[in-house]
């Protein structure tokens, strides 16, 4: 099998060539907090009913913003970055990883990038043996979808699962979309090392994958609920615990700000931005009527908060998390 590990100038280049659009001139302040020495903590605990959850982040990244909003006018996108004090040309994403522990199982979702990505990422690892977390003892692994950001740390510097006792999941859809033969080939060219590092983290030596539909049991009360778009076979997983409950939204909703308050605009990252805008729009009024509590997996760490429906838009109200 050929494993091929992307540089960063290739991934910056893919990157580079979503529609750009030049941004609003004159000077802004973004509501960036200068870094700290040391870093801070990267692993953050709460409860959902008898669950204990925890968030683990495998590092950041950066992006240019002209991925954003790409059926959008483009001084529209800028004015809403602008408006809300964030970077016109830059992205910062998190990488929240969601933790579940229910007493009979320990699921992890997602498995970051490794060292495959950016060298601000692959910090899943040591931010969870920061929080006390036995890799040893995950009995499940959930992938939401092939991405970089959420496969490609599946497997070692030997090519080998990272959690060889764990059971994958992945969507059936998902699955078959990466492992159609001579994807590489038919895909934009600055898109083929994406399908090749999926397959490669698919076939990944030690793992054995159930293959499933929406609807799907991870363990009781975790279950893989379907929202295509971002990529063809996007899962998101439904926690409920005691009548608490919570949606791990995988990349099914990227920015904390902009897909709330513009849920019809969608990014190039989307693979059918059509899809990706019905997906978002039922997940948030489902979240906003329900009161079912989101995480985020690159909305501002630890990524976990609420919706609140405002007439055809939404706001992502942060939850209130406490000390013990």
């Amino acid at each position: 099998m050929l494993f091929t590990t992307p540089n960063r100038r290739a991934l910056l280049k893919l990157a580079a060539a979503l529609p750009a659009f030049a941004m609003g001139a004159g000077p802004m302040q973004a509501a960036v907090l200068g870094a700290p020495d040391g870093g801070n903590p990267g692993h953050f605990h709460f409860t959902l009913g008898e669950m204990k959850l925890t968030v683990l982040s495998d590092g950041h990244f950066a992006l240019p913003t002209s991925g954003l909003g790409v059926n959008a006018p483009r001084e529209a996108v800028a004015d809403f970055l602008a408006q809300h004090y964030l970077d016109l040309e830059q992205g910062y994403s998190h990488t929240n990883h969601l933790f579940v522990d229910t007493g009979a199982a320990r699921i992890l979702v997602d498995v970051g990038s490794g060292t495959r990505w950016f060298g601000s990422t692959g910090r899943l690892l040591a931010n969870m043996e920061a929080a006390g977390i036995d890799p040893a003892s995950i009995t499940h692994v959930a992938i939401t979808h092939a991405h970089p950001d959420h496969i490609w740390g599946i497997r070692d510097d030997f090519d080998e699962a990272i959690f060889p006792q764990a059971e994958y999941i992945m969507g059936a859809a998902e699955h078959a979309y990466w492992m159609q033969d001579g994807l590489a080939e038919r895909v934009e060219p600055q898109a083929q090392q994406f399908v090749v590092g999926a397959v490669n983290s698919i076939n990944c030596e030690g793992v054995k994958w159930v293959l499933a539909d929406a609807g799907h049991e991870v363990v009781a009360g975790v279950r893989l609920i379907s929202t295509p778009g971002h990529t063809p076979g996007h899962m998101s997983l439904h926690l409920e615990s005691n009548g608490q409950q919570l949606i791990a939204l995988g990349d099914s909703m990227t920015h904390a700000h902009l897909n709330f308050a513009h849920p019809e605009w969608y990014n190039g990252t989307d693979s059918d931005g059509d899809l990706t805008v019905l997906t978002r729009k039922r997940l948030l009024a489902r979240a906003a009527a329900d009161r079912i509590a989101v995480l985020g997996y690159h909305f501002p760490f630890p990524g976990v908060g609420h919706v609140r429906a405002e007439g055809s838009s939404y706001r992502f109200l942060p939850a209130l998390w406490q000390f013990e």
